[in-house]
């Protein structure tokens, strides 16, 4: 058989599918017909960019002045404070979560409930459950613990429940066939396969968490969010761009932290 009659014989690559294009279409058509809606315009782009170099150079010098350092360094801190206390006891809480809602452990009445609830925490943005607890609790850290909270059991329980439902059933069979209990099911077979995936979950909801504790503190829940929206009201914006600096140097020094303990699980 010749390579050209081989060829002919050889399905295309990228089939072409009349539904395909016609979604791709319809998806480009409604994203012409939004942009004209919410004046997406070009001439307002360049005026965003003008505008936008302007703020940009309010901000320069960064403002490093005793005073305000200490008080970003406070703010900072209790940031990193809410971000390991909510990552804590999050964590803590979406490991049984988790395990409630892996359809190959739970019953399918507690996995679809389980399930329900971890929609539930997922459907709000935790600026939105931080207001919520600012009402409840009132104006501090703890409004802003309560909200990461919820925000952490959200996303890792979710998580962590696919993995465990990922993991290989084998080894579940062998200990279920020894006669062993729930409980030792969980220790000899579940937590090795998953324990791994689920210590980097938990590593890297707290860097989630470092990044949402400054944006809680915008709305009453502390941190490092009330000296930045103040600072932006009273047009000091070089004070901003020095909590911007120390916030980037705190994530980035969290990201290496973290990579280094996702290394050692492994």
């Amino acid at each position: 058989m010749t390579a050209a009659t081989l060829a002919r014989k050889r399905p295309p690559a990228f089939p072409a599918s009349w539904t395909s294009r016609l979604a791709w279409s319809g998806l480009a058509l409604y994203a012409v017909y939004a942009s004209s809606l919410m004046e997406l315009t070009w001439p307002r782009f360049l005026k965003g960019l003008e505008n936008g170099a302007k703020f940009l150079d309010r901000m320069f010098p960064p403002n490093f002045e005793a005073d305000k350092l200490e008080l970003i360094r406070d703010g900072m801190l209790e940031s990193l404070q809410i971000a390991v206390l909510a990552t804590f006891f999050g964590v803590l809480l979406s490991l049984p979560m988790g395990l409630a809602a892996a359809r190959n452990l739970a019953p399918p009445w507690l996995s679809w409930g389980a399930r329900g609830l971890i929609a539930v925490l997922r459907s709000f943005h935790p600026v939105i459950v931080s207001i919520l607890f600012v009402k409840a609790v009132g104006f501090g850290a703890l409004a802003g613990i309560l909200a990461l909270i919820v925000s952490t059991v959200g996303f890792v329980s979710k998580l962590f429940a696919e993995v465990v439902e990922e993991m290989n059933p084998k080894q579940v069979e062998a200990v279920r066939a020894t006669g062993a209990g729930f409980l030792n099911v969980l220790a000899m077979a579940v937590f090795p396969q998953v324990m791994a995936r689920f210590v980097g979950l938990a590593v890297y909801q707290f860097d989630s968490n470092l990044r949402n504790s400054t944006m809680v503190g915008i709305v009453g829940g502390g941190g490092i969010g009330a000296p930045l929206f103040t600072a932006y009201q009273r047009f000091d914006y070089d004070v901003v761009l020095t909590i911007l600096l120390v916030i980037i140097a705190l994530i980035l020094l969290c990201e290496l932290v973290s990579g280094r303990i996702r290394r050692v699980f492994q």
